[in-house]
Parts: C-alpha cells; sequence; structure tokens
C-alpha cells in the first residue's frame, strides 16, 4: 500500500499555501501551484513541477504537471494536465493524464487528449478552510487509471508553504513543501 502513496502526488497541484489574494480564487491557486515542490516525507524523493498552460482562452489558468523521480524504489514518472475551475464557493479540479512520456509543456499536443486519457480523468472539490483548502477524492477507484496506483479514497489539505496528502483508509500520508525563492525567505 506504501508504494502507492507516490500517486497522491499526483493531486498536489492543488496548492501548498493558499491564502486568498483576490476574490479569484482559481487565480490564487494557479498563481502558487506555477512551481515546483519536493517530497518531504522518507521515501519520498519525488519532484512536482507545475508550469502554465495555455490550451484556450476560456481556461486560462491550465497548469501542466509532471511528478518524476522516485518514492521508495519505483521510479516514476508521470505527467498531464490540470484544470481549476470555479464552482459556487468550492474549486473544481480535474487531472487529465498524458499516457506518453513523449508530451511536455512545450509539446503542441500538450492539450489535446486521447479517448482513453479523457475518460480516466480524476476531478473532484476543493472547499476553503482555514487559510487553505481542502478535498477528498470521491471513491475507492476513480482515479486508479489517472494515476497509476491511487486505488483508495484520498484527502488532501492545503496550506501555506506545504501539503498533505492521505489516504483516508490507511493513514498513510505523503508531503510536500515548495522550492525556489519563496520557500527561502520563509
Amino acid at each position: 500500500m506504501k508504494r502507492t502513496l507516490w500517486v497522491a502526488a499526483l493531486l498536489c497541484a492543488l496548492a501548498p499555501g493558499l491564502k486568498a489574494a483576490s476574490s479569484d480564487k482559481v487565480y490564487d491557486i494557479a498563481a502558487i501551484l506555477s512551481n515546483t515542490f519536493e517530497g518531504s516525507t522518507p521515501g519520498n524523493h519525488l519532484t512536482l513541477d507545475l508550469r502554465p498552460l495555455v490550451v484556450d482562452p476560456n481556461h486560462p489558468y491550465d497548469l501542466f504537471l509532471v511528478v518524476s523521480g522516485q518514492f521508495e524504489t519505483d521510479n516514476i514518472r508521470q505527467q498531464g494536465m490540470i484544470r481549476l475551475e470555479q464552482q459556487g464557493n468550492d474549486i473544481y479540479f480535474t487531472y487529465i493524464p498524458h499516457f506518453s512520456p513523449q508530451v511536455t509543456a512545450l509539446s503542441q499536443d500538450a492539450g489535446h487528449f486521447t479517448e482513453r486519457e479523457l475518460s480516466s480523468a480524476c476531478s473532484f472539490t476543493l472547499a476553503p478552510r482555514g487559510d487553505g483548502f481542502v478535498g477528498n477524492t470521491l471513491g475507492s477507484t476513480t482515479c486508479a487509471l489517472a494515476i497509476r496506483g491511487a486505488v483508495g479514497k484520498w484527502s488532501l489539505e492545503l496550506e501555506p508553504g506545504n501539503l498533505r496528502i492521505r489516504n483516508v483508509d490507511s493513514g498513510e500520508t505523503l508531503r510536500f513543501q515548495r522550492v525556489g525563492k519563496e520557500s527561502k525567505k520563509q
């Protein structure tokens, strides 16, 4: 079961450190997520790289996510697009995987998906809580195709500078911290 924790890393696109700087929560989350994050729990040597991706003018806050590195003894590399959309007071989060390792954020196909990739998408809502956000996947297998091995219900808790992803059933937890200029100032 520990081997599936790395899977939760893809959910990290939901932002560590979410203080609403404006009334547009989607913009605030996208601005925070456009960074690099590193695993901070034992055995978690994953890097999450999130970059803005312009797919169409109706979705200006899409992000391209690359998860790479090692979780325990498994080498990991997955990529895909994250779409954030306002839905009432909540934020709707969708991760659409790219199963081809040749697709990158700079590829012409970064915003184009196969039928299999689209039907494998993982979606859930995030709700504001304190100075961050919280969300749960919808069931035990809803994200298993999008994120290899993501079986079970996962909880995501975001606070300034970090995020926590937890398997609701087992309690196993994966943490990530933002790296770069901003994290060194804190």
